[in-house]
């Protein structure tokens, strides 16, 4: 790769997202190749990649069904209007995907990120109230530390006091359920905390304080990713699911993390056994090679809005690229990859070896709590006096340049990496990781 392309003179341009911009371009971090479980950075070295890039890249880089089929498409259909125009895999692959999903929730939208599937759904749950003769089911519900993305209904719904604080009062009726976070009673929790189901309570406060005329949805990441990995306590979402079923209230996961084999299963109500009524999606979709997103609906909130004169629009609602040939052609490629490749019982079958490597860290210094379930990881380190996230933002640096790609978020670590990882680079993780942790102030 040419000096150019993989040194640019001039950084000033780009405003880069979730970084920080001064600290980044005094001292560049560039990836310019990636392959299976590497990265390749600008000085040549190979970078193990520990978050499958940003919690997408769950098959692994430039893997070859993927890579063909966007190659084959690009060059046969390169877009088409998603609006009163359709093209074949687009359908293709909305059957695909309704087959992987739970009973009952057939249909799909196609989004272009997990924020927009977000909004989509938000809309949804709105209209199909609205449909209902419900019309004052106006009221949303988050969750305390919730991430749902960067739009304004995301971050409404969503609870990290970082993402809301500067965009004034945001969506008016929206209320929060607490966090599940205790480490008081659930430190170094080996796969579901067994304390805090009884926090799903908290919904039965909020529909007194509201009436449950008034909501329209609840809104949680079964598997809290971008805050930390915040696992839900056992018998939670069954509690939460039961609440919402007794005062007619929708339940939406958001799954942009969790799905697609993370936790060992489609998604994760194939883990947890809990269906909600409509499954937010992107990310792993495609693996991470083009943006994409999915909602998944269930069959009765679909049918509720196909009515009235057949000519007219039922939900207006999309994006210009709802869909998109090239973006359905690599999440078909991801899928098949996923099946032919076993990758979601992969990671059932690598669980316990990962949960025995990550807790292996328990002893190390600044090292509070130690949580994970599936192929998903974290680990709290004690927060630097006064310089919150310092701490977690050397351990990101120091295993930069030892060859690690990790994630942090606050004071925390969290790990999630492609699921064809071996357990040989289990090893090297986390001895990289043992190494780093070792050297923190």
């Amino acid at each position: 790769m040419s000096e150019a392309v993989s040194r640019p003179n001039n950084l000033d341009a780009f405003w880069m997202p979730y970084t920080a911009n001064r600290q980044f371009k005094q001292t560049p971090r560039m990836f310019v190749a990636a392959k299976d479980m590497y990265y390749t950075t600008d000085d040549g070295r190979q970078v193990l990649d520990g978050t499958a890039g940003l919690w997408c890249c769950n098959a692994g880089h430039a893997r070859p069904k993927i890579v063909e089929a966007v190659q084959k498409q690009v060059a046969e259909l390169d877009y088409a209007p998603a609006f009163q125009l359709g093209h074949p895999k687009v359908f293709e692959l909305a059957t695909a995907l309704a087959e992987l999903a739970p009973p009952t929730l057939n249909h799909v939208f196609f989004t272009n990120s997990g924020s927009e599937s977000v909004e989509t759904a938000l809309k949804m749950a709105l209209g199909y109230h609205r449909i209902k003769g419900e019309g004052s089911r106006t009221r949303l519900i988050g969750r305390e530390r919730g991430y749902h993305g960067s739009n304004f209904g995301g971050i409404s719904v969503g609870g990290i006091v970082s993402n809301r604080k500067m965009f004034g009062t945001l969506l008016a009726g929206v209320d929060h359920l607490p966090h599940t976070h205790d480490i008081e009673r659930n430190a170094f929790s080996r796969g579901l905390p067994l304390h805090g189901a009884e926090l799903a309570d908290e919904l039965e406060r909020i529909v007194a304080l509201h009436d449950a005329s008034t909501i329209a949805a609840v809104i949680v990441e079964p598997m809290a990713g971008s805050t930390g990995v915040l696992m839900p306590p056992v018998g939670y979402l069954k509690r939460l699911r039961t609440i919402c079923d007794k005062h007619g209230i929708l339940l939406i996961f958001d799954e942009v993390i969790t799905g697609f084999g993370r936790l060992g299963g489609a998604f994760s109500s194939d883990v947890f056994g809990v269906i909600p009524d409509i499954i937010i999606t992107a990310k792993g979709l495609t693996s991470g090679v083009i943006p994409m997103g999915a909602v998944f609906v269930r069959d009765d909130i679909h049918d509720a809005f196909m009515h009235g004169p057949e000519h007219l629009i039922e939900f207006f609602h999309g994006y210009t690229y709802s869909g998109n040939p090239i973006a359905c052609a690599a999440a078909l490629g991801a899928l098949e990859t996923y099946k032919e490749e076993g990758l979601f019982e992969r990671t059932t079958e690598l669980a316990d070896y990962w949960e025995d490597a990550l807790h292996s860290l328990k002893d190390l210094p600044h090292v509070i709590d130690i949580r994970n379930y599936g192929l998903i990881g974290a680990i709290e380190l004690e927060p630097i006096a006064g310089k919150p996230t310092q701490r977690a933002f050397n351990a990101f640096l120091k295993a930069f340049d030892k060859n690690l790609l990790i994630r942090t978020t606050s004071d925390i670590i969290a790990l999630s990496p492609p699921l064809i990882i071996t357990k040989q680079q289990i090893d090297e993780l986390f001895d990289g990781l043992k190494s780093v942790l070792r050297s923190l102030d």
